[in-house]
């Protein structure tokens, strides 16, 4: 249906309906790559029960985090042993994320997890807010460098994985490997999900250098 808005010049309505035809085609093409996605066989089988550790210092192996779905996403913080506050871009992610846990948990489960200490995580979550959050230490476990989210020299990197657990055990189903693909930027390897970035791209100044700050 044409539209128009108050005072607009035909300039302005050309150059809009000429985005408007872009913006159209994009999300068809959005929706063509997660149709594509959602062909993708079983990958690896996961090749331990990871056993991650709570706030609380409880283990949770990685089979029980499904809880009562078949689909699991983790995102890998990156907040190392070493670190003396988690990375600002991860935590503006799981400041968002914090409140979608509840709706995507009616659908699939979600963790986060970290290369730290169980007290050092239950003093995060404090700090950030993230009441919601499922958040795990993954320290000692050998996931994070399993699953792309630490170097070989100990960095840690922000990688969202999903799983999928069928009668054939716990494979790996997709991972935010476009991370590792060039990019004039910033990878732009999980912005699905992240509303701060698609915000920003609707706005006349666009993301420009902006760089989110620690709460």
């Amino acid at each position: 249906m044409p539209v128009s808005l108050p005072n607009e010049s035909a300039e302005y309505r050309t150059a809009r309906n000429a985005l408007l035809a872009a913006e159209a085609d994009l999300r068809s093409r959005v929706e063509q790559v997660a149709a594509l996605r959602r062909t993708l066989p079983n990958g690896g089988k996961v090749p331990q029960d990871y056993a991650f550790r709570s706030p609380e210092n409880e283990i949770y192996p990685i089979s029980s985090l499904f809880g009562s779905h078949d689909t699991l996403a983790i995102y890998s913080l990156m907040y190392g042993p070493d670190a003396t506050q988690p990375c600002p871009m991860c935590s503006a992610f799981l400041d968002g994320m914090n409140g979608q846990v509840a709706h995507i948990g009616q659908k699939i489960s979600i963790a986060v997890v970290a290369e730290n200490t169980p007290e050092k995580l239950a003093q995060l979550k404090r700090q950030m807010g993230w009441s919601d959050l499922p958040l795990f230490s993954a320290l000692g476990t050998g996931y994070q460098s399993d699953y792309l989210a630490q170097s070989e020299g100990g960095d840690q990197l922000p990688i969202l994985n999903v799983f999928r657990r069928d009668q054939g055990g716990i494979h790996h189903f997709w991972a935010s490997e476009l991370f590792f693909e060039p990019s004039d930027w910033h990878p732009r390897h999980v912005d699905a999900a992240w509303p701060l970035w698609n915000i920003l791209d609707l706005t006349p100044q666009g993301r420009g250098d902006f760089f989110p700050t620690l709460r």
